[in-house]
């Protein structure tokens, strides 16, 4: 056996050091990759991604210091390990306006005040899928602000409550439950009004995030789905059409059931209006899972009254809660859920990983999570 010298040893340790240096380098060099979990949610609920990464914005720098509020409070710990080199200040309500004074981001909040004293703030991170109240502050366009939100993370779980009133309406069960507390054991439901959702037609006004899983289940109950998209004229091989906006008349008066899952814009505001109504089957059920605001609760309430659709699933409203004595509470045929219809048990674990990985990318310049389009609201 071949003895080697001291400084043999030595150059080959050495050698054997400074190699395992360059193959580690490359990977020292790159950020912290995302994590599995992300992935999976990636996968799940089809996030997609800014085309251009976030560092070609002319304002951006890696953040600083960033406000936190909301449900985000409860993220601190896991935000500040994953960026230790950031100040996350929790927001106190009566400190808002000194807090956000200095800060390059914010985290589960956005509103006029945040906003007229964080001259500083270039991106914004809401826990939630709606963003009207956000990008209806002039700031945010002016500055062209970059928003992120949770859009589609809820649209499953909206997905089934849609169809759950959708059946509740088929299968009579809003009388029979009322029948229940009253203790009658009769037929309470009408003759006729016992049906059943196979081969029935169902119309999803917005072919978003929400719409897509709605026509999805739908159409696993034997449903023919129409939809309309603002996008373009293009979806999923289980609608059988997509029509625009402009559509949605004509649309309508074809449709079994109407399911709104469209955002709040300047455009839809008030859209489910007395013309509306009045081309939809009398036979038909409307469905709001999105927003109150884009009905017009005057014709609804006239529409069930005056026997002009079937009924109507509600868990939405405008204003909300709804007063105690809006006639909608005493109209015949419909079944109201207060704006519950994301609730389930899944927890918030995907909100957890878009919120920890959209500070990941945004802390490296690269391209962000579910960006909203300021142009189009959404």
């Amino acid at each position: 056996t071949r003895l080697h010298r001291p400084d043999d040893m030595l150059l080959t340790s050495t050698r054997a050091v400074f190699l395992a240096a360059i193959a580690w380098f490359p990977l020292l060099a790159q950020p912290a990759q995302q994590s599995g979990d992300i992935v999976k949610v990636i996968e799940r609920y089809g996030l997609e991604e800014s085309p251009t990464p976030v560092r070609d914005r002319p304002a951006w720098r890696k953040p600083r210091r960033i406000l936190v509020g909301g449900f985000g409070a409860q993220l601190l710990p896991d935000l500040r390990s994953l960026a230790p080199d950031i100040e996350f200040i929790a927001a106190k309500p009566d400190e808002i306006a000194k807090q956000a004074a200095d800060v390059d981001a914010v985290i589960g909040l956005c509103t006029p005040e945040i906003l007229a004293v964080g001259k500083s703030i270039q991106w914004i991170q809401l826990l939630s899928a709606g963003v009207e109240h956000c990008v209806s502050i002039p700031a945010v366009r002016e500055r062209n602000i970059l928003l992120t939100n949770m859009q589609r993370i809820d649209a499953p779980i909206i997905a089934e409550h849609a169809l759950a009133m959708a059946l509740a309406f088929t299968r009579g069960l809003d009388l029979y439950i009322s029948a229940q507390r009253n203790r009658q054991w009769r037929r309470v439901a009408p003759p006729g009004r016992m049906s059943v959702v196979d081969g029935k037609t169902i119309l999803i006004v917005g072919l978003g995030g929400i719409g897509t899983e709605t026509a999805r289940r739908a159409n696993a109950l034997g449903m023919r789905v129409i939809a309309t998209r603002a996008s373009g004229r293009t979806g999923p091989s289980f609608v059988s059409y997509v029509g625009s906006p402009e559509e949605l008349l004509k649309l309508a008066s074809e449709a079994d059931y109407i399911v709104n899952t469209a955002p709040l814009t300047q455009r839809t505001a008030g859209m489910f209006n007395a013309e509306f109504f009045a081309r939809m089957k009398t036979s038909a059920y409307f469905i709001n899972v999105a927003r109150g605001g884009s009905v017009a609760a005057t014709a609804l309430v006239d529409a069930l009254i005056h026997g002009k659709i079937a009924g109507a699933g509600l868990d939405v409203a405008d204003p909300e809660p709804l007063p105690e004595d809006h006639p909608l509470w005493s109209a015949p045929n419909v079944i109201i859920t207060p704006h519950v219809a994301n609730d389930s048990d899944l927890g918030f674990d995907a909100q957890v990983a878009v919120t920890k990985e959209n500070l990941r990318r945004y802390s490296n310049g690269e391209r962000m999570l579910s960006v909203v389009d300021l142009s189009r609201g959404y």
